[in-house]
């Protein structure tokens, strides 16, 4: 494992900003590496000449404020490395310059980094009968606030009849977004997205089990690298084939992190990225009578007379209800959260305080 391919860090998305913050550590023995695959309690890690099998330093549970510190595939990391060994210690994340995060699944108030370092991330939904725009929304007000620039792929076009209307069904939800519908068994609409992926550019698939990112990665790296699986019939839903996170050096010279099918994509966002999503809600929202209408059963709300005159669908204010109010949900809970973790902090000061003795 130690021997890799003679590679530059540039091509590994290696630039000025991660080499400053290198420099920053004080540590001339450390050499940067890529999160290339994430495991349970280890890391692969590419360094400029070398595949290495990464642990964490032992203070890295102790200093870190919560587990979306640790590292993430798509992360830049300062390692002390030992090729000879095959091994690395991974010594210090440097700073993520984007991140896709959701709440970790369940009532947990904990989140989740899926990816770092995006420059795009691809939000992989099929078109045969999981195709599902609300999902899509959802995706996107998480992308909206990861840093990355989101591209809807619509997958398994040769399942589908009405291939035109799902493309203008997704780009009206998504004004401003790059639409692509593809299919790998035909290969059309393939060669539409490649400007999305430079050498050094780094990807990110994201979508629900079954969907096909497993086989567009394998498309676009021209092999049959990764194991796939057809979905049920009944409802098109697949098993999960990617059992962890995982880095892949295209043909291309891009980078593609292939990420397990995420069945439950809970916000971890504030609500300026609903409204960013939803970006013809909040224009029609400067129209209402109230700065406060929650646009349900306010006066002159402007947002529902829009709704009524058939200017803007209803499963489309129905959609932006529901992930606004998770979004406010979430902001209360975090701030119940802060309140309590400062409080206890106080109680451990005071009882510390107690137990010093007065001097003299």
């Amino acid at each position: 494992m130690a021997e890799g391919p003679k590679r530059s860090l540039a091509a590994l998305g290696w630039n000025q900003p991660f080499e400053q913050a290198l420099a920053a550590l004080g540590s001339p023995g450390l050499v940067p590496a890529r999160v290339a695959a994430q495991y349970t309690h280890l890391y692969r890690v590419w360094t400029e000449d070398a595949d290495l099998l990464g642990s964490m330093v032992g203070r890295f549970r102790v200093e870190a404020e919560s587990p979306a510190d640790y590292p993430v595939v798509g992360d830049w990391v300062a390692v002390a490395a030992r090729p000879a060994e095959g091994s690395a210690t991974i010594e210090a994340v440097l700073p993520r310059r984007s991140r896709f995060v959701r709440k970790v699944a369940g009532d947990h108030l904990q989140e989740q980094v899926v990816a770092a370092n995006v420059d795009t991330v691809f939000l992989v939904c099929g078109l045969d009968g999981d195709f599902n725009p609300r999902r899509i929304e959802r995706a996107l007000v998480l992308a909206q606030e990861s840093g990355a620039q989101p591209v809807v792929i619509l997958s398994k076009a040769d399942l589908c009849q009405e291939v035109p209307a799902r493309l203008a069904e997704v780009e009206r939800l998504a004004p401003g977004v790059p639409v692509h519908a593809v299919s790998c068994r035909s290969g059309a609409g393939l060669a539409d997205f490649e400007h999305h992926m430079g050498p050094g550019s780094t990807v990110a698939l994201l979508g629900s089990s079954g969907v096909g990112k497993s086989t567009l990665i394998n498309t676009l790296l021209g092999e049959d690298r990764l194991k796939t699986q057809a979905v049920r019939r009944q409802d098109s839903r697949g098993r999960h084939t990617t059992s962890h996170r995982e880095l892949f050096l295209l043909p291309s010279g891009a980078l593609m992190i292939d990420t397990p099918g995420i069945r439950e994509l809970q916000l971890w966002s504030e609500g300026s990225a609903v409204r960013d999503t939803f970006d013809e809600v909040a224009e029609l929202a400067e129209s209402c009578a109230f700065r406060d209408c929650r646009h349900q059963t306010e006066p002159e709300c402007a947002v529902v007379a829009a709704v009524g005159a058939g200017r803007l669908a209803e499963e489309r204010l129905l959609s932006y209800r529901k992930l606004q109010g998770e979004s406010e949900a979430l902001a209360r809970r975090r701030d119940v959260f802060a309140r309590q973790a400062e409080k206890r902090r106080w109680r451990s000061i005071h009882k510390s305080l107690r137990h010093l003795k007065p001097r003299g």
